[in-house]
């Protein structure tokens, strides 16, 4: 089943799932890099965070470009939309 053909519901659900999962990775490897707990290289772990942050920003993209949503469902995806996208923007900037 592709991915256009789920309900908005579920791909908000994914899009806070993926999103929220990106931004713990990215905090997890920040904190490391400030107070050096691991001794092991935070730039892939880095990468997967806004990897997958970017697949939570595309979902709710994804649902805000649907016809006929009700009102509630889009401002929900326009919160998830101005939420991931800030966080990407300030894990860029940290790098």
């Amino acid at each position: 089943m592709k991915w256009t053909n789920h309900p908005p519901k579920t791909l908000l659900q994914r899009s806070f799932l993926f999103g929220i999962t990106g931004i713990v990775l990215c905090v997890l490897a920040l904190l490391n890099t400030q107070f050096q707990v691991l001794q092991a290289p935070m730039g892939p772990l880095n990468g997967v965070g806004m990897a997958l942050q970017l697949v939570g920003l595309s979902l709710a993209v994804l649902v805000i470009r649907q016809r006929k949503l009700a009102p509630e469902i889009k401002e929900r995806a326009q919160k998830m939309i101005v939420v991931l996208a800030v966080g990407l923007l300030f894990f860029i900037l940290t790098l």
